[in-house]
């Protein structure tokens, strides 16, 4: 991962008084665990004043985060928090976490899940804290939890339902044929953009790594503990699912002259107001994106969310997992961490953040919102953790075959989109390519490989 590479020599030099630092946190009494604060009973006079930085720059300026913060201090009125919303989080967060100049909570960066003791505090166990909150398996490390989303998402599409009623599509699309021809028909009877690509953004067309595993395969143990032993993870099983046709739904769509008519102008911000008043279709963007489109102008009834078009043996999945996580600088104060340790759960349980961004609960016990009620009939799955002894190898190919499945690897999709506008390769061509740089990394890294 970039992190490791970019920070090695840092890393080999803090590394052991860090770890001790660890060891000696974990064993720290006075620092209570997630599951021994009772929110609004416990510690409602400590006193301290910690620093929160976190991508959501839009609620940062609608004035959303001061309102959850003078909630907060309803029950806790000494604890003082600080927040800043980050534009360029993802890299920019890389660079504060190397510093260590990011205060005491942060979203957690692209790490290997190695690096996570070096850098934050653990909630608790994980098994401790899977009975309390979803999705604690994506940043747990040595049976530790580091990691606690601020929200859930399912992965689907983004949909104007207004035009697709217009366009003459009575039913969402199943599979990627008729996701295509349902695209198609848009482009006929209508004047919006069918697929939205988002490419100028980078970072949006990373989305599309979100659909392979179980929402392409049905199977919760593919991403984390078969992709990496996958000998040939990009071929074509001939019956539309699989890796291979989530990536060439979107070659086929620009093929076709189905997305807008020049991807480099693409315009993040821009595109919310535009699908909510019926100049696009739809968008392949995880469910944390079904909020800002409906609030994004007075047209928020029209849009939807909807599975992704590929059907499994007769059945459709969609896979879920947490957002960003919230994690805890390992190097701040006693007081601070159980300061910060008191807001995440009072985040997570009182706070109603995940309710408003239309996430799926984090807590235990929340309720689903409305907008999954489209998932009705699909099977919903989380991604099962990697085996002992492998929870770095994905991690460890991602970086080596430089492609980067759910970490950060945009421009392998720009790729795609380029290509298919352009005619320079084939999509077979472009999947040979991957399947290379993938078994070259299964040769360094010596990993048993297999075919499923």
């Amino acid at each position: 991962m970039k992190l490791k590479k970019a920070l090695a020599v840092v890393m080999a030099v803090s590394m052991a008084a860090s770890l001790s630092m660890v060891a000696s946190a974990e064993e720290d009494s006075s620092i209570p665990s997630y599951a021994d604060i009772v929110i609004g009973e416990d510690y409602t006079d400590l006193e301290a004043s910690i620093k929160f930085i976190h991508h959501k720059t839009d609620r940062e300026e609608d004035g959303t985060m001061a309102e959850l913060i003078a909630a907060f201090n309803e029950v806790y009125p000494n604890i003082t928090v600080t927040t800043e919303g980050v534009t360029d989080y993802a890299e920019d967060s890389l660079l504060r976490l190397s510093t260590g100049d990011w205060g005491d909570i942060m979203f957690i960066p692209a790490i290997d899940s190695d690096e996570l003791p070096t850098y934050f505090y653990p909630y608790g166990t994980t098994e401790e804290m899977s009975e309390l909150v979803n999705f604690v398996d994506a940043y747990s490390y040595g049976g530790m939890s580091y990691g606690i989303p601020y929200m859930g998402n399912a992965q689907g599409i983004v949909y104007n339902k207004a035009v697709f009623e217009a366009a003459g599509i009575t039913e969402t699309p199943t599979t990627p044929e008729a996701f295509i021809e349902a695209l198609q028909l848009i482009a006929d009877n209508t004047d919006a953009i069918p697929l939205y690509t988002n490419y100028a953004a980078g970072w949006t067309m990373g989305a599309w790594d979100a659909y392979i595993g179980i929402v392409s395969d049905g199977d919760d143990t593919y991403m984390n503990q078969k992709f990496a032993h996958d000998e040939d993870p990009f071929s074509d099983p001939g019956d539309g699912t699989g890796a291979y046709n989530v990536y060439k739904i979107l070659y086929d769509a620009t093929a076709a002259g189905l997305i807008e008519d020049d991807y480099t102008t693409t315009d993040w911000e821009g595109c919310k107001t535009m699908i909510n008043n019926g100049e696009i279709g739809c968008m392949v963007l995880g469910s944390w994106a079904y909020i800002q489109m409906v609030e994004a102008g007075d047209n928020g009834d029209d849009i939807g969310y909807m599975p992704f078009p590929i059907t499994v043996d007769g059945t459709q999945y969609a896979s879920a997992g947490g957002d960003y996580n919230y994690a805890i600088n390992v190097n701040s104060s006693d007081t601070n961490i159980t300061a910060s340790m008191v807001f995440i759960k009072w985040m997570t349980e009182e706070s109603g953040w995940c309710e408003l961004e239309g996430g799926y609960p984090i807590d235990k016990t929340g309720e689903m919102p409305e907008v999954f009620s489209a998932f009705d009939g699909c099977v919903l799955l989380t991604d099962v953790a990697a085996v002992e002894g492998e929870e770095t190898l994905l991690d460890d190919i991602n970086a080596e075959s430089e492609l980067s499945f759910n970490a950060g690897g945009n421009s392998k999709v720009q790729r795609i989109v380029e290509s298919a506008f352009t005619g320079a390769e084939t999509f077979d061509e472009i999947m040979a390519d991957w399947t290379a740089a993938w078994n070259d990394a299964q040769d360094y890294l010596g990993i048993e490989t297999t075919t499923y």
